[in-house]
């Protein structure tokens, strides 16, 4: 198998960015309004407010990305998506290995995320690397979520 290699966020993988995250949405949910702002406009959604954008690269081709989020209450997971043809390859695990040590180097407290039930892989891996279950308030940011996890690193 070949490597996986993580690299940051450089404006021009911004239309990859969009275009792994809009497949996947359009695959499992379908596109919200917040969807199309945050990834049509990742520099001063994410990148400006704080936040992190990550690339997977397998075969020197991009093929997953995830986001941290800067949020009040920590950094939030979020925009994780791996293209179609290489799912199945831990692709996503290698992104959430990279993202748990990341936070940990920046000595943050927690990393959260929202997600769905109905994406039972998702919910496993996040259950398989610490995530705990937490109440999802009521202002939650995208109406697909029903459950709110959290992994406390400290």
């Amino acid at each position: 198998m070949s490597k996986v290699t993580i690299i940051p966020f450089e404006e021009k993988y911004s239309t990859i960015f969009y275009d792994l995250n809009i497949e996947w949405l359009q695959t499992f949910f379908y596109v919200e309004d917040h969807d199309k702002e945050v990834l049509s406009n990742p520099q001063s959604y994410i990148i400006d407010n704080g936040g992190y954008i990550f690339f997977a690269i397998y075969n020197e081709e991009i093929v997953g990305t995830f986001a941290l989020i800067n949020l009040k209450e920590g950094f939030e997971l979020s925009k994780m998506a791996v293209s179609p043809n290489y799912r199945g390859l831990k692709i996503g695990q290698k992104m959430m290995e990279y993202c748990i040590e990341f936070s940990k180097n920046k000595k943050w407290d927690k990393i959260l995320l929202y997600s769905s039930r109905k994406l039972e892989n998702a919910i496993y891996i996040y259950k398989k690397y610490g995530f705990a279950e937490v109440t999802v308030e009521e202002n939650c940011p995208y109406e697909r979520c029903d459950i709110k996890m959290v992994l406390n690193l400290i």
